[in-house]
C-alpha cells in the first residue's frame, strides 16, 4: 500500500479523497491555486502546496508543476478526482514515466475509450448497442448528408474529443445540417483542439443511463448496478438517483452486462462509468465512458455500501479486487442534488463570491459532500459545483421526501444557488412519479415558470 498520495484536485472531491486517505492510514499532500489559498479543507491534508496562480491552465492542469509537487512531497501516487487531467492519457502516462502511480485506468485503456468513435467501435466489437449514426468521423459535407438521411431525422452531431455540451448541436431537418455542422467543427476545435465531429440518431426524450464499473489489474470486473442521470440542463447533470426508477429488471442487468463486457475488451481496471442512452422502448445505446471516478460516485456508494475511493486506492496498489459480482447487491433508494454557485433565474449565471451564511441540513438519511463552509470564498475560476446533497431511505418515495426536508432546511446566503429550483424539482408530478427523461427541466419545469412570468 502507498504511504503518502498527493490528491491533483481541488475543493470537494480532493476532501473526498484526503477522507479516504485517512482512513486507509494514508498521509496525503494537495495541490492548490493561489485561488484556493485558505480553503479550510487545505488544512485536513498533511501537507498543502501552491501550483499556480487561479485559472486552471495555470495551475490545476500544469502537469510538469503538479509531478513536481508530487515529487517534492514524497507522494508514491496522485490522484486526480474528477475533471481537469483526470481523463489525461498524457498526464497518466507522465506520472507512471516518473515513477508515481497515477490512481486511474491503464493508458491503453484511456486512449481507447476517451476518444468517442474509438470507444463506439470497441463498443460494437464487444456486443455493446450503439445509437445509429456513422461509422466513425464524419470528413465530409457529402459524408455528412448520407449519414443524416439514412439515421433520419433529428440527428445530433457531436464531438469526438470531448463533452459538456462542447460542439454539440441537434439538426432537425436537412437544411440546417451544414451549417451546424460547421459551427460544431468550430468549436470543437476552440474547445478541444479537435475539430472532428461524428453523428448520430437523436432520441426524443430518452434517459441517461450509466453503469458504475470497477476492475482490478488481474482482469477482474464487476459492475455495481446503474444511476439514472436524466435530469440535466445544457447536458450538465442536477440530479442522480440508483435504483433507475421504472427500469426492467431485464433490462436492468442486460446493460451492465453489457458494461462489463466493454470494460474487459478494453483492458480497463480502476473505478469508470459506462453511459447509455435509454429510449421509451427500453433500447439502449452506448454513449461514452467517463474513465474516473464520478462526480456522482456517493450514490453508487450508498445503494452498494462500497468505497469506490477507498477501492480506487487499493487497485492502483496492485490489489486484488475484493469483491465479485454476487456480493454486490443494490438496496435501497439513494439520490444526489448537485447544488450549485448558481442563478436559476439568469439562466444559470455562475454567481461566485463570499458565502455569509451556510447551513447545512442533517439528519437521518442526509449525506452532504461538501468543502464549504461560512465564510468561503467561491472563485470565479472553476466549475460551479458547491455541495452534493444525498439522501438514502428504502424506497424512492421516502427518500424523495427526506430531499424535500432537506433543500428546505439547506439555507445559504452570499450567493446564489440551485437549491431552489432543486426544490420546485422535488415536488414536480413527472420527477415524483419517475417519469424522467434529459430534457425535463427545459420542457416541463423551466418553460412553464417563464411562460408564467413573462
Amino acid at each position: 500500500m502507498f504511504q503518502k498520495i498527493l490528491v491533483a484536485n481541488r475543493g470537494e472531491i480532493a476532501l473526498r479523497v484526503i477522507r479516504a486517505c485517512r482512513d486507509l492510514g494514508i498521509q496525503v499532500a494537495v495541490v492548490y491555486s493561489e485561488a484556493d489559498r485558505g480553503a479550510p479543507y487545505l488544512e485536513l491534508a498533511d501537507q498543502a502546496i501552491c501550483i499556480g496562480p487561479g485559472p486552471a491552465p495555470e495551475s490545476y492542469l500544469k502537469i510538469p508543476r503538479i509531478i513536481a509537487a508530487a515529487e517534492v512531497a514524497g507522494a508514491q501516487a496522485i490522484h486526480p478526482g474528477y475533471g481537469f487531467l483526470s481523463e489525461n492519457s498524457k498526464f497518466a502516462e507522465q506520472c507512471r514515466e516518473s515513477g508515481i502511480e497515477f490512481i486511474g485506468p491503464p493508458v491503453s485503456a484511456m486512449e481507447k475509450l476517451g476518444n468517442k468513435d474509438k470507444a463506439k467501435e470497441l463498443a460494437r466489437a464487444a456486443r455493446v448497442p450503439t445509437v445509429p449514426g456513422s461509422d466513425g468521423i464524419v470528413t465530409s459535407d457529402e459524408e455528412a448528408l448520407r449519414v443524416a438521411r439514412a439515421a433520419g431525422y433529428p440527428v445530433l452531431i457531436k464531438a469526438a474529443a470531448g463533452g459538456g455540451g462542447k460542439g454539440m448541436r441537434l439538426v432537425r431537418e436537412e437544411a440546417a445540417l451544414l451549417p451546424l455542422l460547421h459551427q460544431a467543427r468550430a468549436e470543437a476545435e476552440a474547445a478541444f483542439k479537435d475539430g472532428s465531429v461524428f453523428i448520430e440518431k437523436y432520441l426524443e426524450r430518452p434517459r441517461h443511463v450509466e453503469v458504475q464499473i470497477l476492475g482490478d489489474q488481474y482482469g477482474n470486473v464487476i459492475h455495481l448496478f446503474e444511476r439514472d442521470c436524466s435530469l440535466q440542463r445544457r447536458h450538465q447533470k442536477l440530479v442522480e438517483e440508483s435504483p433507475a426508477p421504472h427500469l426492467p429488471d431485464s433490462v436492468r442487468q442486460a446493460i451492465c452486462e453489457a458494461a462489463v463486457r466493454l470494460a474487459k475488451a478494453a483492458g480497463y481496471y480502476s473505478a469508470g462509468t459506462c453511459e447509455f442512452l435509454v429510449d421509451q422502448q427500453y433500447n439502449f445505446y452506448f454513449i461514452e465512458v467517463n474513465a474516473r471516478i464520478q462526480v456522482e460516485h456517493p450514490v453508487t456508494e450508498l445503494v452498494t455500501g462500497v468505497d469506490l475511493i477507498r477501492e480506487q486506492i487499493r487497485i492502483a496498489a496492485g490489489e486484488k479486487l475484493r469483491y465479485q459480482q454476487a456480493d454486490i447487491v443494490q438496496r435501497g433508494c439513494a439520490i444526489e442534488a448537485r447544488i450549485n454557485a448558481e442563478n436559476p433565474e439568469q439562466d444559470f449565471r455562475p454567481s461566485p463570491g463570499t458565502v455569509t451564511v451556510w447551513r447545512p441540513p442533517g439528519g437521518p438519511g442526509v449525506r452532504l459532500d461538501t468543502h464549504v463552509v461560512t465564510g468561503y470564498r467561491v472563485p470565479p475560476n472553476y466549475d460551479s459545483m458547491v455541495a452534493k446533497l444525498l439522501v438514502y431511505q428504502p424506497t424512492r418515495a421516502e427518500a424523495c421526501a427526506v430531499m424535500r426536508r432537506a433543500l428546505r432546511e439547506f439555507i445559504v446566503e452570499g450567493i446564489h444557488t440551485t437549491i431552489p429550483l432543486h426544490r420546485q424539482i422535488f415536488e414536480h408530478p413527472a420527477f415524483l412519479e419517475g417519469r424522467v427523461y434529459t430534457t425535463l427541466i427545459e420542457q416541463e419545469i423551466l418553460r412553464p415558470r417563464r411562460s408564467a412570468s413573462a
